[in-house]
């Protein structure tokens, strides 16, 4: 991709057309304006570790049952969840992740290691890879070097916007 050409990803519009959020124009904030709260991150935990009926949901997250049906509801509705049908007397339904649910895996894994590192003295899970335990680091696709914090930087794409904010014309 060319420097300054900006990028279109596929996938439902999660935010009704005209429904902006205050403050800075962020992925961030539409994201966790999504996501953010507990109960659908623990949601999305539960799926990846393989937890897909409503039962073991509301079991393993603690979430009241009529909260995680909302939050369910929701997560669909937003294109990160897909209800399938797997019993038909009575109906009964798992969770499956949809693509935009799957893309979440590297968010989920941040969060564990954080939480392993910050507030946990003893990780309660370890994520595998094959016969060890997963060590990940990020890695830029466009050149493959791995990415340290320091050397990112922000280049704003929304007009009226910079880097410290909201662009003044005083």
């Amino acid at each position: 991709m060319a420097s300054g050409e900006s990028t279109v990803r596929p996938g439902p519009a999660p935010l009704p057309a005209g429904h902006e959020l205050p403050g800075r124009p962020c992925s961030v904030a539409s994201a966790l304006d999504l996501v953010g709260d507990k109960w659908s991150l623990l949601v999305v935990r539960e799926i990846f570790f393989g937890n897909r009926r409503f039962n073991e949901i509301a079991r393993n997250t603690g979430a009241p049952r009529d909260r995680l049906a909302a939050r369910l509801r929701a997560l669909i509705e937003a294109g990160v969840l897909e209800q399938r049908e797997y019993q038909t007397a009575p109906s009964r339904s798992e969770y499956h992740l949809t693509a935009a649910g799957r893309d979440l895996e590297p968010v989920i894994h941040a969060l564990l290691a954080w939480g392993d590192r910050w507030v946990s003295p003893t990780p309660p899970v370890t994520v595998m890879h094959g016969d060890h335990e997963l060590d990940s680091e990020s890695t830029c696709r466009a050149c493959g070097e791995v990415v340290a914090p320091r050397s990112l930087r922000i280049r704003v794409n929304r007009a009226g916007w910079d880097r410290s904010g909201a662009a003044t014309t005083d």
